[in-house]
């Protein structure tokens, strides 16, 4: 069911309307965990400090639950929803202005274990301007899908078992011509009878589903993080993880060789690397605490710049805007740090447990806890609370923006919360 909010009808009737939304923002789609390059920031976006079901774009049901985090391409916004019971998962299609399902193409899966938090629809797609891209597990196979954006398979490549305690959860990225995959798998803490998996890096092609190359990474935790890309001086492209065993590491992301790679995690990492200038930053931790973000200098012989044990996040992936690391660790302690040298600006308690990732649009940055509590500070050295909204749910999926919409998901719910007349 669509709910439609009485400002979606005045943006439809009106020519020409001042908003609150970005009108450079257009340019800039939504095409992958936490959008441009992974890094949950959009310079140039601008979102409202509170907001209620009143300000609300459309708020439409979802086929199935899930923690999946909406894209977006255009007028089309994707994502991945599932039967909690028998795993049928459901990748569907909405319009950006209306909320109105495009369509709903469903895939029969096998119903395996999870984590408590985990669900059947974890990863987030990504997308381009002809496909969208998605990846699932269960115990025997994994499966990676091209559709079109209408809702057609192109085509699908089965990767192998998948060993894990907690479930699959990692999203797919691109990069050039490539569709890339996490392949990261268990070795530890095996039940009788299991066998330890094999983790590695997948590269595909975007067009035809063939492996480009692979390369074997270390097997010790499962880690979920979604590769991000690395630009040094001077230098070719790298792709950026983080994994229990290899630590920090990069890749050549045309051949999939292993460039450098740092130890520098004690437990799993769950969240996303990101880039900030000349550093790459991860995180590790476990529900028990022990969290710990590292800052490395990438190269021959990469560098540990600094480490932070405090306030550091698990699951969610940190933020970076110019020279300030936002971080909103799972016990709903946000944190603003020195990105250089991880000097802390300020640290606050805002809210509840915190599983989804936060993101800053303009100077505002969002956050939302697991009982869909949304909290908006300003993005700055000087701590500001500038608003609260409720989302009324289960929130672990992050928030995504494009065009002057803020796409908000719960468990089985999408929410779009639009450019709004002044």
């Amino acid at each position: 069911m669509i709910r439609l909010s009485s400002c979606l009808c005045l943006l439809v009737s009106s020519l020409v309307l001042a908003t609150w939304g970005s009108s450079n923002s257009s340019a800039q789609d939504w095409t992958r965990f936490r959008g441009p390059n992974g890094s949950g920031y959009v310079a140039d976006g601008k979102i409202p400090d509170s907001w209620t079901a009143q300000d609300e774009s459309w708020s439409v049901d979802l086929p199935g639950g899930g923690i999946s985090s909406p894209v977006a391409w255009g007028e089309r916004v994707f994502l991945l929803a599932a039967d909690p019971k028998t795993a049928l998962r459901h990748v569907v299609a909405y319009q950006l202005t209306s909320g109105k399902q495009l369509w709903d193409k469903s895939f029969d899966s096998v119903p395996h274990h999870l984590h408590k938090r985990n669900r059947f629809a974890a990863s987030t797609p990504c997308c381009d301007e002809k496909f969208v891209y998605v990846a699932w597990s269960e115990p025997e196979h994994t499966t990676v899908s091209c559709l079109t954006h209408d809702g057609e398979l192109v085509w699908q490549r089965d990767l192998g078992r998948w060993q894990s305690q907690h479930g699959f959860a990692t999203s797919p990225m691109l990069y050039g011509e490539l569709v890339v995959v996490f392949d990261s798998q268990q070795a530890r803490q095996l039940k009788p009878g299991e066998t330890a998996g094999e983790s590695k890096m997948v590269a595909l092609n975007r067009q035809t589903g063939q492996i480009a190359w692979e390369t074997p990474l270390e097997t010790t935790n499962v880690c979920y993080g979604t590769p991000c890309v690395y630009q040094p001086d001077g230098g070719a492209a790298q792709l950026i993880d983080a994994n229990t065993g290899n630590g920090l590491f990069g890749l050549d992301p045309k051949t999939g060789e292993m460039l450098w790679n740092l130890k520098a995690f004690r437990s799993r990492c769950c969240s996303s690397p990101v880039v900030a200038g000349d550093l790459v930053l991860g995180t590790a931790g476990s529900g028990g605490g022990g969290n710990h973000l590292v800052a490395v200098r990438p190269g021959a012989e990469p560098t540990e710049v600094y480490r932070m044990e405090r306030s550091a996040p698990y699951v969610p992936t940190p933020v970076v805007v110019d020279d300030m690391l936002f971080t909103c660790a799972d016990n709903g302690v946000a944190s603003c740090s020195d990105v250089k040298t991880g000097e802390s600006h300020w640290t606050r308690r805002i809210g509840g447990t915190i599983s989804s990732s936060p993101i800053v649009v303009g100077d505002k940055l969002l956050t939302i806890d697991m009982d869909g509590k949304a909290t908006v500070l300003r993005a700055s050295k000087e701590y500001e609370k500038l608003g609260s909204a409720d989302l009324h749910g289960n929130v672990q999926a992050t928030p995504a923006y494009t065009q002057g919409y803020l796409l908000l998901r719960s468990e089985d719910r999408l929410t779009a919360i639009g450019p709004k007349p002044l």
